[in-house]
């Protein structure tokens, strides 16, 4: 039996334990942003870019160069987290429109 209050190493096994719909967006921009720096985990850089763009909606159109301004990220993270939101945005038009591009 898995315990209540678990603690993961990453939040990919809360992911794979309980599914992606009982993490926060903080975890969930963690796993895309993958590896912290030293002395700063993929989870408090993630915390940080919320923080400073808000809300997922706004941060999806803030330039990537903004991104940079956050250290620990990187252009392969930037990058990552730029086709994510690419790809949530062709999901939604998919989803409104009833077709596929």
């Amino acid at each position: 039996m898995m315990e209540a209050n678990r603690k993961w190493r990453h939040p990919g096994g809360k992911l794979r334990e309980l599914g992606a719909q009982a993490l926060t967006n903080a975890e969930l921009l963690a796993i895309l942003i993958s590896s912290g720096i030293k002395g700063k985990p993929a989870e408090e850089i993630a915390e940080e870019v919320l923080e400073r763009f808000g809300s997922l909606p706004e941060m999806a159109n803030v330039p990537l160069e903004r991104f940079l301004e956050i250290k620990g990220l990187s252009d392969v993270k930037i990058i990552r987290i730029a086709a994510a939101f690419e790809i949530a945005r062709r999901l939604s038009r998919e989803a409104l429109s009833g077709k596929e591009e």
